[in-house]
């Protein structure tokens, strides 16, 4: 009987085993035959929004494209959302693999069901249907995309959150590509939904919905340094009302009275030993403080006992921002005769009007005849609106458009993004170091200056950053004498003193810095400034000469190291070889 009873035991164990691996078997081809569909899904959705939103794509037929995508992305999550699915999540090596389907396939659904209604203002700002007829924009319809980019911009941050928190490590090459790939493309559409939904929120009040508005745009010269990128040369008014907007005055710097011996306001504590209260008595120097919102104010105020006017925000552009707005407005005429293209304007109104008039007078006069041709063209409404979206969403990223508001709530829109212009902050898996350049020669030398910078990692604590300056001036006697300084402040013509302003990330601490090159001998100044140690490099630089300056930074590891610098014209750049760690102090 017991040999019986062990025989039927045995049996019994011999059929549930049989059993158990038939069905392990079918849930393991269920699993595959899903994952094979699910991974095409994915890999078509993937091409179709590569696809959206490039130089070369269409607005108008993002929606379908979209719709397509967003097809293949729920047919992906429906076959990587069932039970089986879930339970084999924890399996040795195919375990990994499935979750990082699983997690594909639900960002990207999510992700991609809120891009909708955000393709549908794409494809209006497109269409031009943002204009009405009597030249204005219609501030209605851009409020009321406002809901839509907020929602966009909620999944797309949960989306690129998801696929950060998966675990590479054990998952196939081909399908980890596919989550960082995805990561990636989640990550730049959540900038621009986050872009568009500041612009829902602010833009509306900004161009009059709620009453008139007026504001101060500063035009700065990027051929005399300022740490947000140049000297402000010329001032103009903007009022704007339901949508319409008119230039209202114009002004040069040298037509403001001169402040003398008293400040229009208090520079914030941390920056007066760094600037002195020159950004307070004049206009050419607020955009000598790093950020916008400590120097807008006293533009503001600048204004208001000049003119009169106080105005409700202020703007700051440069010329690298005017050529972008003429590729939507396309050439304009001057008074001149001069047509100002996207092409011609940064040599035209950086280096040919000093050497065409010697009379500051006339120089500011052709400036502020470009810029007010410019904006004229915008105000008539006679522009490709894509073109324009395009233009101004460059000079954000770049941080040649920058704005702030003298409301609280709207300026807290601005917190975060470029176009506020504020100290580097570090966040996001990435620590940050500022690297502001400022003038000292009272020159326009520094249209042929180059700056370059390089960073790395040295250890989990330490970092290094590489700051370079060369002067690639022609001969100076073939220079006027109002570029090259003609000697003022102690400054041969053709140098250049230049004052670099190094900003730490919060908390990091300068170990050590070093000096090579041609240039004459380096001054140093170190302070603080809200929470971040700032060291200050001044150098002079003679045609043909180069230096680089080489700081150790005591600071914690993160998997990216950054810089943010003051914008330089297009192609410039020095170029920098990243520093050794084996030259660190």
């Amino acid at each position: 009987m017991k040999n019986r009873s062990r025989r039927g035991a045995e049996r019994a164990l011999l059929t549930l085993t049989t059993v158990l691996l038939l069905i392990g078997a079918a849930g393991a081809a269920w699993i595959a035959v899903r994952g094979a569909m699910a991974y095409q899904h994915l890999d078509a959705a993937r091409d179709v929004l590569v696809g959206v939103g490039s130089s070369d794509s269409d607005p108008t037929v993002w929606a379908d494209d979209l719709a397509a995508a967003r097809d293949d992305m729920a047919a992906a999550r429906a076959l990587t959302s069932d039970p089986v699915w879930a339970a084999a999540g924890s399996l040795p090596w195919a375990g990994p693999q499935l979750t990082a389907i699983a997690a594909l396939a639900g960002a990207a659904d999510g992700a991609v069901a809120a891009l909708e209604p955000v393709s549908a203002a794409a494809s209006a700002l497109s269409s031009g249907s943002l204009r009405t007829s009597d030249g204005g924009y219609d501030v209605e319809l851009l409020a009321s995309w406002e809901p839509a980019a907020d929602r966009a911009t909620v999944a797309l941050t949960d989306a690129t959150s998801r696929l950060s928190a998966v675990e590479l490590r054990d998952v196939l090459p081909a399908l980890a590509d596919q989550v960082t790939r995805a990561h990636e493309l989640f990550a730049r559409a959540r900038a621009d939904a986050d872009a568009l939904h500041r612009t829902t929120r602010l833009l509306p009040a900004m161009l009059g919905a709620d009453g008139p508005r007026s504001y101060l745009v500063l035009f700065q010269n990027s051929a005399e340094w300022r740490s947000l990128g140049g000297v402000v040369g010329a001032v103009a008014q903007l009022n704007t009302d339901q949508g319409r907007i008119t230039l209202t005055a114009q002004a040069s710097s040298t037509d403001f009275r001169d402040a003398g011996g008293e400040p229009v306001a208090d520079v914030p504590e941390g920056l007066r030993p760094l600037f002195d209260e020159r950004p307070a008595r004049y206009v050419q120097n607020v955009t000598q403080l790093p950020d916008f919102a400590a120097g807008a104010p006293l533009a503001r105020e600048m204004w208001r006992q000049q003119h009169g006017t106080e105005v409700d925000g202020v703007i700051a552009v440069d010329p690298v921002a005017l050529s972008y707005l003429l590729t939507a407005t396309g050439p304009v005429s001057l008074p001149s005769g001069d047509v100002l293209t996207s092409e011609n304007t940064v040599p035209l109104l950086l280096d040919e009007v000093y050497r065409r008039y010697s009379d500051p007078k006339q120089q500011d006069a052709f400036f502020q005849s470009a810029t007010s041709a410019v904006f004229g063209a915008l105000a008539a409404g006679d522009l490709e609106p894509r073109a324009l979206v395009e233009a101004l969403d460059r000079s954000g990223r770049e941080r040649r458009l920058l704005v702030w508001s003298a409301d609280s709530q709207e300026q807290a829109v601005l917190d975060g993004s470029t176009l506020q212009g504020g100290l580097p902050g570090s966040g996001d898996g990435a620590t940050t170091l500022g690297v502001y350049v400022n003038d000292g020669t009272g020159s326009k030398m520094d249209y042929y200056m180059r700056l370059g910078t390089a960073t790395t990692w040295c250890s989990d604590g330490t970092a290094m950053l590489r700051v370079t300056l060369r002067n690639d001036a022609p001969d100076p006697a073939t220079l006027p004498e109002y570029v090259t300084g003609g000697g003022a402040y102690g400054v041969p013509p053709g140098h250049t003193l230049t004052g670099v302003y190094v900003y730490l990330p919060t908390g990091a601490l300068l170990q050590d810095n070093t000096v090579t090159g041609d240039a004459d001998p380096s001054g140093f100044v170190r302070a603080q400034d809200r929470g971040h140690e700032v060291l200050k490099w001044s150098v002079r630089v003679a045609p043909g000469q180069s230096a680089t300056l080489d700081l150790t930074v005591a600071t914690p590891r993160t998997p990216r190291l950054e810089t943010v610098t003051t914008p330089m014209l297009p192609a410039v750049a020095a170029a920098n070889e990243a520093p050794s760690c084996a030259d660190a102090g």
